[in-house]
């Protein structure tokens, strides 16, 4: 009876090689580069791994938990992962990039430009999608419940469609597979996405965590009146009570990195692309600050390096004229190497704040990819501002990304151009295109020292390249 207890506690005792969601059935692994592979066993118990012709070992540490990394392994496919006695089926190796963000990130593509035609046509067996689902955590969780799933007209109705198009592009451009790790939830603020250490070592990023103490301080006052609220009879199509924000909300600093982000932390990838800062743009101030610190702890994280970071700049928007701050934002942080921004304030809808035209948008960002990357030599922006120098009575505005070439969409002046002196105070300014650089003056600012372009909601923007991508809104001084 004795021998046969110890039996069964050392089989008890003995836990099964387990893998976390991502290493599963129809996944993608990243090309060329040294691919992580972890997950959990016994304490002490010897893992091998295989994938075609590359092996690799590891032994589990007192935790239970163990990791290793196989060779970099070129485009191909399908194989089979072996990890003991689990075996992974078809398995692809391509590109694998991040997806995140918030609604922007998250519209379908029955949402987009030609819904019908376009999910009819995603029928692409080597482009795969693993969705990562919605959850606020406390503190950094291990693992997701969720799978990879191949693109077709069926499932592809619930992609995000920046994403899918950005994809496509990139399987079209390179005819290798492509694999979206897609984790991004509507409405969210980037303090949410951002590990909690980062927020916490940054006087000035404090003020996220000060600013969320007193919406949980005033939390049991808000949440007793929308109780009141409720029982109040609602009008034909009015819009639904929400909750006020309180514990285990979307917009809780870290919640949505704890359990939507740590747990794809390490999956080797190519880069990571971005839409969002509708959810700070009350804050435009301090973004600048928040959405690097973010960046950098990813690529931390990661421990990839300086991995492409590829963001959308907001949209046109006509109700929103505080925006602008909030795209400058943007446009400051490309000082970070290997960032590059999609600019669509070209594309969007005056007054809807999802605009449909996602073809562009992840067309955008596989262009800023084609060249961050991939290394292609290629404009693969609209104009950026360089810098501004005096002329006289005028200013001269440098930009980077003109193709050789700048120009209107409509063969008019360049417009929105204002020019301000040491007042601080813009006006509009007349704007004339010379080569790489446009000259602006006014009558009404004698000695200008500051110039800004399309700052607004929803400005006429007609500068282009000479591929006809937008100019970036910008403001040459803080």
């Amino acid at each position: 009876m004795r021998t046969i207890l110890c039996l069964l506690s050392v089989f008890c005792l003995h836990a099964e090689v387990k893998l976390p969601a991502l290493f599963s059935d129809h996944m993608v692994l990243q090309r060329r580069l040294p691919t992580r592979v972890w997950g959990t066993a016994s304490p002490g118990e010897k893992i091998a791994i295989q994938l075609d012709s590359l092996r690799a070992t590891a032994t589990a540490n007192a935790e239970g938990k163990w990791t290793a990394a196989l060779p970099p392994h070129e485009a191909g496919g399908p194989y089979e992962l072996k990890v003991n006695s689990i075996a992974v089926h078809d398995v692809l190796v391509g590109e694998v990039w991040l997806a995140s963000g918030q609604s922007n990130m998250v519209v379908q593509l029955t949402r987009a430009n030609d819904p019908e035609k376009e999910i009819s046509a995603a029928n692409h067996p080597r482009m795969r999608f693993f969705q990562t689902p919605s959850k606020v955590a406390e503190g950094p969780i291990d693992d997701v419940n969720a799978k990879w799933t191949i693109c077709t007209p069926d499932v592809a109705k619930s992609y995000a469609a920046v994403a899918y198009f950005f994809a496509r592009d990139l399987m079209q451009q390179y005819d290798v597979p492509v694999g979206i790790v897609h984790s991004a939830v509507g409405g969210t603020p980037a303090e949410a996405w951002t590990a909690m250490p980062a927020l916490q070592a940054d006087p000035i990023l404090r003020v996220y965590l000060d600013n969320w103490k007193k919406t949980l301080d005033n939390y049991p006052a808000a949440f007793a009146k929308f109780e009141e609220r409720k029982k109040e009879p609602r009008k034909a199509g009015q819009a639904a009570l929400q909750p006020p924000p309180g514990p285990g909300h979307r917009n809780t600093p870290s919640g949505l990195y704890n359990g939507m982000i740590a747990p794809l932390v390490g999956y080797t990838i190519r880069g990571a692309i971005w839409y969002q800062g509708e959810g700070n743009s009350r804050m435009p101030g301090t973004y600048q600050r928040l959405f690097e610190t973010m960046i950098r702890d990813w690529r931390m994280a990661w421990g990839q390096g300086d991995f492409p970071f590829l963001f959308v700049q907001l949209a046109n928007y006509l109700h929103r004229d505080d925006w602008a701050e909030l795209q400058e934002s943007q446009r400051r942080t490309l000082g970070l190497r290997n960032t590059a921004m999609a600019i669509i304030t070209d594309i969007g809808d005056p007054t809807n704040i999802h605009p449909t035209n996602k073809q562009d948008v992840g067309h955008r960002l596989a262009r800023a990819a084609r060249a961050v990357a991939y290394g292609e030599r290629i404009t693969y922006s609209g104009p950026l501002f360089q810098q501004v120098t005096p002329e006289g009575s005028a200013l001269r505005v440098w930009f980077d990304q003109t193709g050789g070439a700048l120009k209107t969409k409509d063969g008019a002046a360049p417009k929105t151009f204002e020019i301000a002196g040491g007042d601080g105070k813009f006006v509009a300014a007349v704007a004339k295109i010379e080569q790489d650089t446009v000259v602006i003056s006014s009558p009404d600012v004698r000695e200008p020292v500051a110039v800004r372009y399309a700052w607004g909601g929803d400005p006429v923007v007609n500068l282009i390249n000479a591929e006809g991508l937008p100019a970036s809104p910008f403001k040459s001084m803080r």
